[in-house]
């Protein structure tokens, strides 16, 4: 079974806030990506040649060396990163094949991106923006924000 992703860009998580639906999806994703065999895995196949090459991929059988885990351990992890839309497979014959899935990766970016800030602008005669004081806490000596 093939889950479906949304790959609608999103902003930066520091400039506009995720909505609930697409925190439930990027929560898959990252979790995913929150277990060191899968994030070997991932990097594994980004690294290698067709890996990165929609349809070629590349097959488990060069994966599995790489891991002092079992195939059907190696076949569980793959299926989560496929499931939570990082990647895509095909079976060709005996074996299977694992290939990126770009959009996804440049969504995650996008989201981890911090903008680059914006030069302030001049507004003569007006002063100073007024401050919000509601949802400000001053610092404590000592504690990191």
């Amino acid at each position: 079974m093939q889950t479906q992703v949304g790959l609608v860009c999103c902003s930066p998580l520091v400039e506009e806030a995720v909505g609930e639906r697409e925190a439930h999806e990027l929560a898959r994703m990252f979790k995913a990506l929150g277990d060191p065999i899968r994030l070997r895995l991932l990097s594994l196949i980004g690294a290698h040649r067709n890996g990165r090459r929609e349809g070629a991929g590349v097959c488990v059988c060069e994966l599995t060396d790489e891991f002092r885990v079992t195939a059907p351990t190696i076949s569980h992890h793959l299926r989560v990163l496929r499931e939570a839309g990082l990647i895509e497979s095909q079976r060709r014959g005996t074996w299977v094949y694992y290939w990126l899935r770009p959009a996804t990766l440049k969504r995650l970016t996008g989201l981890l991106a911090i903008p680059e800030p914006q030069p302030e602008t001049l507004t003569i005669g007006m002063g100073p923006p007024p401050e919000d004081d509601r949802c400000s806490t001053p610092a404590v000596e000592g504690e990191d924000l």
